[in-house]
């Protein structure tokens, strides 16, 4: 049974008429490729804001921000309706997000020689981490780690080269881009288990009460009904899944 949407509701989410999706371009799993001819974002994220607005009856516009820091430093600023970003506790005092479509495991890769054997040795003192600068992962991190330095580099290829020229002790990451870093750097390994796994969701500005109720059973509708997993299989995805189904 198809979600019905309220007057309210659609016209919270699309107050121009045309549905204004932030999308986060840094995130390789969710954002895949770029259309030839409009050079738009493609891949699940942008197919899921695409879904969404052909259940509004309206018009799409997608847009782009090179990282999640500054789609959510935007919220509320009146350049989007929704966002696609990681929930994270620090955003959702701006954002009103619905539970995870997808979910990204983030573990850590170590170099060659590395004495560290587990995710629970990294936080030690005198390790330092690199990692994307306010990633969902790195604001887990932050939150987390006791006694390991992060050290805060502004997007995920910057995180990676940072780490081998300054022989930092580890890269913190999503682990399908850790499997890629690896192959490169001879010698290093990805250690076993995540410290986390990053929540994929949609959230409209925290004013948007009906919009936001609206969002949230349309992400578990999606869910149920195999379009997220059929998405994923769509753009040959590898390291993402389907999040479970919210609480009742």
């Amino acid at each position: 049974m198809t979600l019905e949407i309220s007057p309210a509701a659609r016209a919270e989410l699309a107050p121009t008429g045309v549905l204004r999706a932030g999308i986060n371009l840094s995130n390789f799993l969710l954002v895949t490729s770029r259309d030839e001819k409009t050079g738009d974002p493609c891949g699940v994220s942008p197919d899921m804001a695409r879904e969404l607005a052909a259940r509004l009856g309206v018009p799409l516009k997608l847009v782009p921000f090179d990282s999640p820091g500054k789609l959510a430093d935007a919220a509320g600023g009146g350049v989007w309706d929704i966002g696609l970003i990681g929930a994270e506790p620090s955003r959702a005092e701006q954002i009103a997000f619905t539970a995870a479509y997808v979910e990204i495991e983030a573990t850590y890769l170590v170099p060659a020689g590395s004495k560290l054997a587990s995710i629970a040795e990294v936080d030690s003192p005198g390790v330092r981490i690199a990692v994307s600068a306010r990633s969902a992962y790195d604001l887990y991190l932050s939150r987390s780690l006791k006694q390991a330095t992060l050290v805060r580099i502004e997007g995920i290829d910057g995180a990676y080269r940072h780490f081998v020229k300054q022989g930092l002790d580890a890269l913190a990451g999503l682990k399908p881009g850790l499997l890629s870093n690896v192959e490169e750097l001879k010698g290093a390994r990805i250690l076993d288990g995540r410290f986390t796994s990053v929540q994929q969701a949609m959230g409209t500005p925290i004013k948007n009460q009906a919009g936001a109720a609206f969002l949230k059973g349309f992400v578990e509708e999606v869910k149920a009904s195999g379009f997220v997993a059929g998405l994923i299989a769509k753009h040959h995805v590898r390291g993402l899944s389907v999040a479970p189904a919210a609480p009742r």
